[in-house]
């Protein structure tokens, strides 16, 4: 599973997953939902680079 990474372009910011040839695969928008889900304690635990699959419990 590739990990997503923060795009900013200016207007938006999105998280996005490439495949194995550099292309865009899945992109979600970060939007209020989103930022305030990241606010939120985790129940389920996922490695990093995870996070829509899950959360990661604060340390």
């Amino acid at each position: 599973m590739s990990k997503r990474e923060l795009i900013d372009t200016g207007t938006d910011k999105r998280y996005v997953r490439r495949d194995e040839k550099g292309q865009f695969k899945e992109s979600d928008d970060v939007g209020k939902s989103l930022a305030a889900d990241r606010r939120t304690k985790a129940k389920t635990t996922v490695k990093p680079g995870q996070g829509d699959r899950g959360d990661q419990k604060k340390k």
